[in-house]
């Protein structure tokens, strides 16, 4: 097994050791450090997918600025 060191001041140790603890699981089996260290153990949690249905998008969308394409051309030919 490989092993890297990593000199880090002070200030900034509790963000490279946030960043460390945050890698892909397994690809760091153990990290050690020399001193005592508050470490917050926050994870990335991604944002749950929603399902988008078909009448609710696209040009079935009535919350846009328009309610469909011919409106649009409409509104342009006021002009």
């Amino acid at each position: 097994m490989n092993e890297i060191k990593l000199l880090v001041d002070d200030a900034s140790l509790e963000i490279v050791l946030s960043i460390l603890n945050n890698l892909k699981n397994g690809l760091v089996s153990n990290i050690e450090t020399n001193g005592k260290v508050k470490i917050r153990t926050t994870q990335y949690k991604p944002k749950i997918n929603t399902i988008i249905k078909e009448e609710n998008s696209g040009t079935n969308d009535s919350s846009g600025k328009y309610a469909s394409a011919s409106a649009y051309k409409q509104r342009l030919k006021k002009k």
